[in-house]
């Protein structure tokens, strides 16, 4: 009940900051000439960004600029991508032709973009097809439900043979996780050891391990990542640069 009266009493009085400073603002307004129309009808409270520093997910701001660059190092003539980030593969496509696939389609329509559907187990290309191919962030959630997929206790497993099978002799994938403890956080995701996601594709190469720590707002992304440490950590996010031999 404590935590409820807090709760109503700290809405309070945000309530009534916002209305003093629409009041303020409404003065101001006055002794404008700008022909914007400014009614209490109209307003749109936005009362959790007033903070000294701008907020962001270090797993997702620093995987999706590490994927972008390496992807530009491997330069290809498309990139594939399934089910990863948004903003990852739009983002690339202004750079480099990029195929967006995942189990919900998406229409968003660009320039050096394309999309599909693609159910990670059961990957609709042909086998060793794909010379860059990413899964980023993905592959914890498989089997899970979150999303609409069937409930599979071995999705993830599978989702990673489907990723080796379609890649190129040559062919370079991206692929990143949560990495800590091992465990799974029904119906959220899995959380990975380094060791786990080495042995689930101990067929590709290994060219580069990055890790997003917990701490990562201080330390930024750790490249190259140490595994020891990886396995000490919470909730981190590991970044894997592998290649299929040729």
């Amino acid at each position: 009940m404590n935590k409820l009266s807090e709760l109503l009493k700290s809405f309070s009085q945000k309530n009534r900051e916002f209305r003093s400073r629409f009041q303020d603002f409404s003065l101001l307004a006055k002794n404008e000439s700008r022909q914007f129309e400014l009614s209490w009808k109209d307003r749109l409270p936005c009362l959790k960004d007033n903070l000294t520093k701008s907020p962001f997910d270090p797993h997702y701001i620093y995987h999706t600029a590490w994927a972008i660059q390496r992807v530009r190092e491997i330069a290809p003539k498309e990139h594939i991508d399934i089910g990863s980030f948004l903003y990852f593969a739009t983002l690339l496509s202004a750079s480099i032709p990029t195929a967006f696939y995942d189990y919900r389609p998406v229409d968003i329509k660009l320039n050096n973009y394309r999309t599909g559907k693609a159910d990670l187990l059961n990957l609709p290309f042909p086998s060793d097809s794909i010379m860059s191919l990413s899964c980023l962030h993905v592959i914890e959630h498989i089997g899970l439900g979150r999303y609409g997929d069937p409930l599979d206790y071995n999705g993830d497993d599978k989702a990673m043979t489907e990723l080796e099978r379609v890649l190129s002799p040559g062919g370079n994938l991206l692929f990143v996780v949560p990495l800590g403890r091992p465990r799974i956080q029904f119906n959220a995701h899995r959380i990975y050891s380094f060791d786990q996601i080495k042995e689930s594709f101990c067929a590709l190469i290994l060219k580069e391990f990055s890790l997003i720590p917990d701490n990562a707002i201080e330390t930024g992304i750790l490249s190259p990542g140490d595994p020891a440490m990886a396995n000490q950590q919470h909730y981190a996010c590991g970044c894997f640069w592998f290649q299929k031999s040729q």
